[in-house]
């Protein structure tokens, strides 16, 4: 804590904010919680993809992550090719300069560390790498707090992860496969901690009321445009037409059983399977969510019998609020996810989905409900625990005594870090 007469800490946050996709924004949303009870004084500003949203959401300044525009755009034209090269260079300079402001910039949750998803090397972990090395060169500490990683085949994208994390102050991971990564990657990862992802920091809303009684209750499906990751790219049609197809037979199954469901989205580019599932099922049994935060998806789960999802963070409100969930797994931090919170039998394969072996789980699934919404309200009792102990560790390790802020994290730095 600072008295009244001391110059405020200067916290940057970093990342893929803002752009879209709750699961990122609700990571930021569980940071700032936490600074805003522990740390009030602290003055927050962020470099992010969506500076617009996170200032209208959140109400800190923000910085647009990089300085060429057409950034996730395909470059095909000369220009865009010399405006996307131009840009990195560029990002050079306006990372260190918006580092250089900042006392301790903190990279909240997501899955910086992993290439599960389509990638680019000179995309987010170039960026992140950028911000790394400016925070060890102009002593600011950086710290990757609850953030999922994943081992990475491609070498450019695998170099640029690993610096990232040998050059950051704190380290700490969502669950234990993102820490053996980061060791089997080359770090030195001894002194990191696992926590429960950020997410399950977040308030819990109040369960709307159910339907009447003896009625079947709705099934919520979360969806996502999944095309497989960055070692699919030659099938990724072939991926995501297997999954589309099983989950409309999925959903179309239950339509058939008098069953509501309740489509729901975890990034804007899931609205597109959204509607194929819509138009292909053509029911009014069938509806469709336009959630705005994870709250948004929480409150949708909690009135729910029981949740079907792919997206990670779209399993962990269905986890958080208690809903007995079937992850469609598309990666192994799912499984961890799900074995953690004592759901581990009822993953399925987003890739290979099945939809007659789909709904034999998701029966096993009801038919055990109630024992498995007492065993989430114990791990959800633990993560809260877990959670208070890594905010503890946070402030010990980013926020030191007061009148010694930047010397000590400096000093703290150095002593934190393997040496490069």
């Amino acid at each position: 804590m600072t008295s009244a007469d001391e110059t405020p800490l200067r916290v940057g946050v970093f990342g893929l904010l803002g752009s879209g996709n709750l699961g990122n924004d609700g990571s930021l949303e569980a940071v700032l919680g936490y600074l805003r009870a522990e740390h009030p004084r602290a003055v927050v500003d962020a470099l992010c993809g969506g500076p617009e949203a996170v200032t209208a959401r959140f109400k800190i300044p923000a910085t647009r992550l990089h300085w060429y525009r057409g950034e996730y755009r395909t470059a095909s034209r000369a220009g865009a090719i010399a405006g996307k090269g131009l840009g990195k260079l560029v990002d050079v300079f306006r990372t260190a300069a918006w580092v250089r402001r900042h006392d301790v910039v903190i990279v909240p949750g997501m899955g910086v560390l992993e290439a599960t998803l389509p990638l680019r090397p000179w995309g987010f972990p170039y960026s992140l790498f950028l911000l790394c090395a400016s925070g060890r060169l102009l002593r600011t500490p950086v710290a990757l707090v609850g953030v999922g990683a994943a081992e990475i085949g491609n070498r450019p994208t695998r170099a640029l992860v690993r610096w990232s994390a040998r050059l950051a102050a704190y380290r700490s991971y969502r669950d234990t496969q993102s820490r053996d990564a980061m060791r089997a990657m080359g770090v030195d990862t001894a002194r990191d901690e696992v926590h429960p992802d950020l997410a399950f920091a977040l308030p819990t809303p109040t369960p709307r009321a159910s339907g009447p009684a003896g009625s079947p209750g709705p099934v919520c499906v979360g969806v996502m445009d999944f095309h497989g990751g960055n070692d699919d790219r030659a099938r990724a049609d072939e991926i995501y037409r297997r999954y589309l197809d099983g989950t409309i037979r999925f959903v179309r199954a239950l339509v058939e059983e008098g069953r509501p469901v309740r489509l729901l989205t975890g990034d804007e580019c899931d609205a597109s399977v959204v509607a194929a599932i819509l138009d292909a099922v053509g029911s009014p049994l069938v509806t469709a969510a336009e959630p705005a935060s994870l709250a948004d998806l929480m409150s949708e789960m909690a009135a729910a019998d029981a949740v079907v999802a792919v997206r990670y963070h779209n399993l962990i409100c269905a986890l958080k609020t208690g809903t007995p969930v079937l992850a469609l797994s598309y990666a192994a931090k799912s499984d961890a996810l799900m074995e953690r919170m004592g759901l581990g039998a009822y993953c399925h394969p987003a890739r290979e989905v099945d939809a007659d072996r789909l709904l034999e789980q998701f029966r096993d699934l009801e038919k055990h409900a109630a024992q498995l919404r007492r065993t989430l309200t114990e791990r959800n009792r633990t993560a809260a625990q877990q959670l208070a102990r890594q905010f503890t560790a946070l402030t010990m390790t980013l926020f030191p005594a007061p009148g010694h802020a930047h010397a000590h994290a400096g000093a703290h730095t150095h002593a934190r870090q393997e040496a490069p």
